[in-house]
């Protein structure tokens, strides 16, 4: 057919012209010149755009552009409005990043674009829309992007603030009921494009793999084209590293320049050299913003009466989580800290709401005293789904993680792992849990006595089998946890048994893993001073918690954080000129 478009690959140039653009394309919100756009670069920047492709050839995108300085003004104010309401809900640390990202590009600006979409464009019976209704507003997304990519080939910048009431801006802009906003984007000359997307820049954010989003075949199977399927867990093994020795030494080296007298903050010292190991420099990253990540389960062995508490109070305490009634919630806001509730086997099913990660591996484990409480197929994709969290948080901008558990009956399977782990008996590592009498208590003794041996424990070398055998949901997510935040060198604060038995796990499956793990606090539960005591680690707090929820975790928080913040703000000997007996000015030169 004539006319025909070469269907031949582009040259090398080319291609790389296109690969070029994508790459360095940014989201602009600052540097803008007030330099004219000219009028001829902006139409072909919007003729790009209306290439986009559109289900059926809707084309159901509008551009509206806003040049007058008096509406722009009033359109920054609705954002700024809406940006101080997102800001006071978040965390301090999350808050104090968001004061970087500010919304005076819509001033700054020469032009701004808003993209809109008309749901209602082709009529009754558009190609595609019939099956799936939101296919016009995935149309305008592609039609956003090649705007983008467009204006930075012609080296304007271009940047999407979403800081809006959707209706109080279509208000402003006199926009028909019907019309959707997609984008408000904020284009013009910029001094410098950054060398990086300004999330990743400021710390907010940063950037997945491609590895990671890659499925083959099927959701979960990950692989690059033409490579062998990852196996995540072995992945993520691979990519943790012993603590870096020299850092460490950098670390006690600067401890004894500081102004205070040798050793005199204890323990935390040692913690703050250790973060530098985990870090590979001195002084590490503020362990901030913080994330904590509550893994929920239902246990089968419920069912042997171990614990006096219904099974559907773990899918109401989960309600309170995202509600935020709970203790965990308290403690969260009390130090920053963000909370996310991860379903990996809740035996209800859970209506969406923010902060619920929907993980469900299993509505729940079966009876470890019967057989097996997961497969292992179950056992591994909990791990899989704990790295996966793990990785989620820090890509989206944690810099510290924290465990949180929830599951009636779980300090049950915590003490079995606890025993299967260490090789302890059964009566030195069970507790009381949520405070049962003395005959539930040696009733629950007797209970981890007969999982253990049902299944050979101690004495299996696989910890993931021993997972499988007498563990819960939780506790394998928790164990991939530890191993996806040691992988990305982000220490983990451990909370109570349920956390402490997971990480024996984790443990086991990588013995470096612990560089990244903190024992926030020592519970009354004694299976927990157990598993600390095999880990090697000290725990920063010792209040006799039991609770759980990642609330003893949290109390150690600010401590964890302290130890790093001394290092990056106290001073030195020479840097504050404070006099010591040799010209080194260590330290020991002070006294109490």
């Amino acid at each position: 057919m004539s006319g025909d478009v070469s269907s031949a690959p582009w040259d090398e140039a080319e291609r790389e012209a296109v690969y070029r653009v994508i790459t360095e394309r940014r989201d602009m919100r600052e540097g803008f010149l007030p330099d004219p756009v000219d009028d001829a670069v902006l139409t072909r920047v919007l003729e790009a755009a209306h290439r986009a492709p559109s289900v059926g050839l809707t084309q159901p995108w509008d551009f509206l552009i806003v040049r007058d300085e008096a509406k722009r003004r009033r359109i920054r104010d609705l954002a700024e409005r809406q940006r101080a309401v997102y800001a006071a809900s978040l965390p301090p640390a999350r808050a104090a990043g968001l004061d970087r990202l500010k919304v005076e590009a819509i001033r700054e600006a020469p032009v701004n674009i808003v993209v809109t979409c008309d749901p209602t464009r082709g009529g009754r019976n558009p190609l595609g829309r019939h099956v799936q209704p939101r296919t016009a507003h995935y149309s305008v997304a592609c039609a956003v992007e090649n705007l983008w990519l467009a204006a930075r080939a012609e080296g304007l910048g271009a940047g999407w603030v979403s800081f809006f009431d959707e209706r109080e801006l279509a208000a402003e802009l006199g926009l028909p009921a019907h019309i959707e906003i997609i984008a408000y984007l904020c284009v013009g000359r910029v001094a410098a494009f950054p060398p990086a997307p300004l999330l990743a820049l400021t710390g907010w954010a940063r950037r997945r793999p491609l590895a990671w989003a890659v499925h083959d075949e099927e959701y979960g199977r990950r692989a690059l084209p033409g490579e062998d399927i990852v196996n995540p867990i072995e992945q993520t093994v691979a990519a943790i590293r012993p603590l870096d020795e020299a850092a460490m030494r950098d670390a006690r080296d600067h401890q004894a320049r500081l102004t205070k007298p040798p050793g005199s903050l204890g323990v935390l010292e040692e913690l703050s050299v250790r973060l530098c190991g985990l870090a590979g420099r001195c002084p590490p990253p503020l362990p901030e913003p913080a994330s904590v990540a509550v893994f929920a389960a239902d246990h089968g062995v419920h069912a042997q009466g171990v614990t006096p508490w219904p099974q559907e109070v773990t899918a109401q305490m989960v309600a309170n989580f995202l509600a935020g009634g709970a203790v965990v919630n308290a403690f969260a806001a009390q130090v920053g800290a963000e909370v996310s509730v991860v379903d990996v086997g809740v035996a209800a099913d859970l209506d969406p709401a923010p902060g619920l990660l929907p993980r469900k591996i299993a509505p729940g484990t079966a009876d470890m005293t019967r057989g097996p409480a997961m497969t292992m197929d179950e056992a591994r994709r909990a791990v899989e789904t704990g790295i996966e969290v793990a990785r989620d948080l820090v890509s989206s901008g944690a810099r510290c993680l924290v465990t949180g558990d929830m599951g009636i009956a779980n300090t049950t399977a915590s003490a079995a792992l606890v025993a299967a782990f260490t090789g302890l008996p059964p009566e030195q590592v069970t507790g009381r849990g949520t405070g049962i009498d003395d005959a539930t208590h040696a009733h629950k003794i007797e209970i981890v006595r007969a999982a253990l041996d049902r299944h050979g424990l101690p004495g299996r070398a696989d910890p993931l089998e021993v997972l499988a055998a007498v563990g819960g949901l939780e506790h394998a997510a928790i164990a991939g946890f530890v191993l996806g935040g040691a992988a990305l060198r982000v220490p983990v604060v451990l909370d109570g048994v349920i956390a402490g038995s997971a990480a024996l796990a984790a443990a086991a499956l990588c013995p470096d893993a612990l560089g990244a793990c903190v024992a926030g606090h020592r519970s009354a539960e004694p299976g927990h001073t157990a598993a600390i005591a095999a880990l090697g680690l000290r725990p920063l707090v010792d209040l006799e918690l039991r609770l759980g929820e990642g609330t003893g975790a949290l109390l150690a928080l600010p401590l964890v954080q302290g130890a790093v913040r001394v290092l990056h703000e106290v001073a030195t000997f020479d840097s504050a000129g404070v006099s010591g007996k040799d010209a080194g000015r260590r330290n020991d030169a002070i006294t109490e």
